[in-house]
């Protein structure tokens, strides 16, 4: 996949961030050598694989699921939300 500054310029209103004009031609170039690398993963035959494969002999270790309830964590989370109501992120629209 080909990347130029339309596409950029799209990404960058996507995701929410602005780009500096002397970052915008290597971001291009990192963008098109990671989406190079994904199209070289597509490529690999995993027609005979378990969808469940795993490295880990074993399996993955599990642990016990227990909830624990810290308010304080979510009151120093949202201190550093940009804005908060009540007790909920607050973003911008962005369905047009």
């Amino acid at each position: 996949m080909k990347f130029d500054d339309a596409m950029l310029q799209r990404l960058e209103k996507l995701s929410m961030l602005k780009i500096s004009d002397e970052k915008r031609a290597e971001m291009i170039g990192e963008l098109e050598k990671i989406v190079g690398f994904v199209d070289i993963l597509g490529e690999l035959d995993t027609e005979n694989l378990d969808p469940s494969f795993s490295t880990l002999s074993g399996g993955t270790p599990m642990r016990e699921d227990t909830p624990r309830e810290n308010p304080e964590v979510r009151d120093i989370i949202l201190e550093h939300a940009p804005k908060a109501e009540e007790d909920y992120f607050v973003v911008p629209s962005i369905i047009e």
